[in-house]
């Protein structure tokens, strides 16, 4: 009688990209060995050594690899340095929380659904709505969650468009010879819809309640309001017109948020500049009349 194939574990590899926020990526080491199905890798992308924890040794388990400054540069070394054996890239962003069967979950979802190439998880909470969640609650959150819940996996599914950037995983197979487009510089703004839209001509993406975790949105190493409030506009319009973002979409999320940034100039959040926002939303404007508008130019502010 004939011995049964040995069944193949996919390889998952767990890349965060971090600028300037060492303690956010040192919990990382702690997330991970909460994890009831342990990653294959964990891939810190860097832009030097100021960028990672105090006191990390060898022992501590992440690869590190050091990269220009830009969300989209930082992740494409990733992928340069990631093994060849590795089958599925969970990018998360170094505030995320995740819950202790969030690889699980991703490992059971891609194996019952082998025509989906990308997704996002279920966030509990976002905190880039707010002014952000501290680690104490993302972390009780999860915990409850994972108390109540345990290790089951919903496995029910939702549109999208693109993907989160801060909580996306892919297949392999799907994105080899697929970049983050480094000409969205800084923390990209988008750059997670482009890549998504661009692989989903391999397959689909879509939501899904199979991984859960918590957005903490962090504030510390952001670049300023201004700056922001140019991408708002530079990056939507460039994404339009390379064809990766719906105009339809692209157009009514630009005016949306030069909406609020003018409404809420003058009462706005205490955690979001509005008036930076909305001048760098009349300078991108501006450089659009001249003819001379480009992501890139917003290092020049």
């Amino acid at each position: 009688m004939t011995k049964p194939a040995p069944k193949i574990v996919p390889k998952i590899a767990v890349v965060i990209a971090s600028k300037g926020r060492p303690e956010e990526l040192g919990l990382w080491t702690a997330h991970m060995r909460r994890q009831s199905r342990q990653p294959d890798l964990l891939l810190w992308a860097v832009t030097g050594e100021a960028d990672l924890p105090q006191g990390l040794s060898e022992s501590d388990g992440p690869m590190v690899c050091i990269s220009a400054p830009g969300l989209c540069a930082q992740r494409n070394a990733a992928l340069r340095a990631l093994p060849a054996d590795i089958d599925l890239i969970a990018f998360f962003d170094d505030d995320y929380v995740p819950s202790s069967h969030c690889l699980a979950g991703v490992l059971a979802f891609f194996a019952s659904t082998p025509g989906i190439v990308g997704a996002s998880g279920r966030l509990l909470a976002d905190g880039i709505n707010s002014r952000g969640i501290s680690i104490e609650e993302g972390l009780a959150m999860v915990q409850a969650h994972d108390l109540a819940i345990g290790a089951k996996v919903d496995m029910s599914t939702r549109p999208i468009v693109g993907l989160y950037g801060c909580n996306m995983v892919f297949r392999r197979a799907a994105i080899e010879g697929e970049w983050f487009d480094e000409n969205l510089p800084l923390y990209g703004w988008q750059e997670d819809v482009d890549f998504a839209r661009r692989i989903e001509r391999h397959g689909k993406l879509c939501g899904t309640n199979a991984f859960i975790g918590v957005h903490l949105g962090s504030r510390r190493g952001r670049v300023n309001e201004c700056r922001l409030g140019y991408s708002q506009v530079s990056n939507m319009l460039y994404l339009i017109r390379k064809g990766s973002m719906p105009a339809h979409y692209g157009l009514k999320r630009m005016v949306f948020n030069m909406m609020a940034n003018h409404a809420r100039a003058f009462f706005a959040e205490p955690w979001i500049d509005r008036i930076g926002r909305a001048k760098g939303n009349w300078l991108a404007l501006a450089d659009l009349l001249r003819g001379r508008i480009t992501p890139q130019r917003v290092l020049e502010l």
